[in-house]
């Protein structure tokens, strides 16, 4: 479990440094700082308040009970670790949009073989509640095929750069809380990914 800690930070980092970082004549340069403090402000304010976190536990629980695992002790952990690392992303929002509007589906079926080989590693060490992460990702990236005409005038670049950069930073959360047990509520974070992309177009 450790292992996959160290392995889901570093995917975290390498995702924020590609956004933040700008190589230019001068050296490195970093952007988008106040971006991410507006974003995650707000939207921990938000996914607190809605209690986002006690929501899919809820529904952890639910499918614990109903899928006979009920004497997996770590099931609920399990499943909400393994959706918030697959779920967060612009691969999936990207993927599920050129899916919806030309029925191209080659970045799904991409991420669909990566999330593959990151649930099988977090199901051994972590147990078979990884494995039902693949209800959330299908609700989600569903939903977002079935909105995608309405969503693509919404996903400019710079939008998909803010949804990029604060999906890299909830995923670098949920390395913490692999290597850590759970320090950080990063389902009530996830409203920051919204608010991120809100912030494009109020040039924050």
């Amino acid at each position: 479990m450790q292992a996959n800690g160290v392995c889901v930070l570093f995917v975290g980092i390498s995702g924020a440094i590609q956004e933040m970082m700008t190589v230019t004549s001068d050296g490195l340069e970093s952007g988008g700082t106040m971006m991410i403090v507006v974003s995650f402000a707000i939207g921990s304010l938000l996914g607190e308040w809605i209690n986002l976190e006690h929501r899919i536990e809820q529904f952890g629980n639910w499918l614990k009970v109903r899928t006979g695992n009920s004497k997996e002790k770590m099931f609920v952990n399990a499943f909400v670790t393994a959706s918030l690392t697959v779920c967060i992303g612009a691969m999936a929002v990207v993927g599920s949009i050129q899916d919806g509007i030309s029925g191209d589906h080659s970045t799904l079926v991409l991420k669909a073989v990566l999330d593959m080989l990151i649930i099988c590693v977090m199901t051994a060490s972590m147990g078979k509640g990884c494995i039902f992460a693949a209800i959330p990702v299908g609700i989600f990236q569903g939903v977002i095929t079935l909105l995608a005409r309405a969503i693509q005038p919404v996903m400019t670049e710079r939008a998909l750069s803010n949804l990029s950069l604060t999906g890299s930073m909830l995923i670098f959360c949920v390395g913490i809380n692999l290597l850590w047990e759970k320090k950080l509520k990063v389902a009530n974070m996830l409203p920051a990914i919204v608010i991120a992309v809100i912030c494009a177009f109020l040039g924050v």
